[in-house]
């Protein structure tokens, strides 16, 4: 079993890259671009999973999902967040129901 470890290291990449040059990093000039930018490239690789999905072609589905989670670590960086906030979010959610869980966001 894999471990949440990968996610970890990518958000403090992720971070690190905040403060490298925009025309040697691909996540620095993202986060250069700003919150805007940073939400359409999360909509088009949501967009892409689910064309992806509809195609049936399991690679394809698991790197189009690889390139959604990327772009939502990316979204968290922007917000001063990482994977160990939505990490905490889903061990609290662990062994609650989802209709209960939802209920109590009211």
């Amino acid at each position: 079993m894999i471990n949440a470890d990968i996610l970890l290291r990518l958000g403090q990449a992720i971070s690190a890259r905040k403060r490298s040059d925009q025309s040697a990093s691909y996540v620095a000039s993202l986060l250069a671009k700003g919150e805007d930018a940073i939400l359409k490239k999360l909509s088009e690789e949501a967009a892409e999973t689910v064309l992806a999905s509809k195609g049936g072609d399991k690679l394809h589905i698991v790197r189009e999902t690889a390139d959604l989670w990327f772009h939502s670590l990316v979204l968290l960086a922007w917000h001063g967040l990482a994977p160990e906030d939505v990490l905490a979010e889903l061990r609290r959610r662990e062994g609650i129901s989802g209709i209960d869980e939802k209920k109590s966001r009211g």
